[in-house]
Formats: C-alpha cells, structure tokens, sequence
C-alpha cells in the first residue's frame, strides 16, 4: 500500500481547440511516444467527422460520442466468505473518462478502415449517434451491472 495519494497530475491544453480533454485523448491514442503522429490523426479524424456529419462542429460531435460512452456502473470483484460476487458500483468521473477515451480508442482500433483517421472518425460517428462497439460495451457494462444488483449491499 502507498502511503500517500500522488499529486494529481494536470495536463496542457492542446495547440488547436486549446482542451486538456483533447490532449488526453491524444495521449491514451499515441503509440512509441509519437505524439505529433497522434494529434494528426486526432486532427484529421475531427475534419473528417465535420465533413461526414454535414457541417456540424466535430470536436461538439467528439464530446457527444464521449458522453454517450461513459458509463455510470461498473462491476467490481468482492470476495465475501469464500465467494467472489460482481458487486455493482458507481464509477467515478476521472475513471469514466478514462473508461470511455480507452474504449474509443480500442475500438476504433479494432474497425475495418484503412487508416487509423478513418478508424476513429467512423467510431466517433457511430458514438455520437448512440451506436458502434463501443456504446455495446457500455450497454453490456450497465447489464452487468443491473444483473449484480443483488449484490450491491457488499459494497466497500
């Protein structure tokens, strides 16, 4: 166990929207330290989502899909007596933003498309209309969670 909680570490806005959000985003999505690889695709995804949503803002369309993705229950492991019960729990606001940009990110990795830009403009897409893998993991989280709801007096 720690002893202490480490200070919490605030990220710079990016260079274009001039949002941390954005920049950690980038960060979760930036392989082999390539970080200006990754706000290029970022950049290129946006344009692409802003000229397939026919002229609506892209980065609003990016918090949109972010909003629809972020769940609100997890399930957590709880061993009581012997048994290990899926014990359903609010999620925090920080675990929920990481929660949903890692789920963008892995989904839009695991589409079809050519490049990544493509890849992550389409999810962003499918995520702010309420569709795509990634709200089905959402879903699939919140079932679980509702399933467990017998559990939830072990709460810790």
């Amino acid at each position: 166990m720690r002893k202490s909680k480490p200070k919490k570490r605030y990220l710079l806005p990016d260079p274009k929207f001039q949002d941390p959000m954005v920049t950690k985003f980038v960060n979760y999505m930036m392989e082999e330290g390539k970080k200006s690889l990754a706000y290029n695709i970022f950049y290129d995804a946006i344009e692409l989502v802003e000229k397939k949503s026919g002229g609506e803002n892209g980065l609003e369309v990016w918090k949109r899909a972010m909003s629809n993705v972020a769940p609100s229950v997890e399930v957590k492991s709880r061993r009581v007596g012997g048994a290990t019960f899926q014990v359903p729990i609010e999620v925090r606001p920080e675990r929920k933003t990481n929660l949903t940009i890692k789920w963008l990110i892995d989904y839009a990795r695991a589409r079809g498309e050519k490049t990544m830009t493509d890849k992550l403009a389409a999810e962003i897409l499918a995520a702010s209309k309420g569709e795509g893998a990634a709200i089905k993991k959402k879903d699939d989280t919140h079932r679980m969670a509702d399933a467990n709801k017998a559990f939830s007096h072990f709460r810790f």
